[in-house]
């Protein structure tokens, strides 16, 4: 029998944002919280990161001054119980200060990167927090076969309802004017 390291050993309440907060990056970096429980991320394969890195970087090329682009990065959906995601791809406020925890509000569109790993995270679940979260857009990028190249599932925020409605599906081109003026050719992504 393995035992199981003292960060994993939870309360019946689960991890508390403080508890996440004391917790050493190498470990942090590799998990998400949902409702207090610790979710361990899977290591993604080469393409995925890839994928996110080229995509991230074509985002960050269209996003002037007022708005940052980071890969991985944690995102405090809710604080009791600790609700914290790390989408592969998250558009925020450039103005949030570095040491300041990254909150919905800051955030104006998150990415994920669907893996076989993330499918019910991805389309199911991580679209319900985002939305119920109040960030404005959300896309899902899917990758499952390598002769057509990934495709954008986009979805926009439904102010009188709360929950996303679909902006539109890309294959092959992605060019949209909202929330960001970008063209990218989807196949050069892999």
């Amino acid at each position: 029998m393995i035992a199981l390291p003292d960060w994993m050993v939870l309360s019946p309440e689960g991890l508390s944002a403080e508890a996440y907060e004391e917790l050493p990056e190498d470990i942090s970096r590799r998990i998400e919280v949902v409702d207090g429980a610790i979710v361990v991320n899977v290591a993604y394969r080469r393409a995925h990161q890839v994928l996110a890195r080229r995509l991230a970087n074509a985002i960050e090329y269209v996003c002037g001054d007022h708005l940052a682009v980071s890969t991985d990065i944690d995102l405090r959906l809710r604080d009791i119980p600790l609700l914290n995601r790390c989408p592969d791809i998250a558009v925020y406020d450039a103005s949030l200060p570095d040491e300041e925890i990254l909150r919905p509000g800051h955030c104006l569109m998150v990415v994920e990167v669907m893996s076989p790993a993330s499918v019910t995270a991805d389309q199911k679940d991580k679209p319900a927090e985002y939305a119920a979260a109040g960030i404005k857009h959300y896309w899902r990028v899917e990758l499952d076969d390598h002769d057509h190249g990934p495709a954008v599932f986009r979805y926009r925020l439904d102010p009188t309802t709360g929950l996303y409605a679909s902006a539109g599906v890309d294959t092959d081109k992605l060019k949209v004017s909202d929330p960001l003026p970008l063209e990218v050719d989807l196949i050069e992504l892999i």
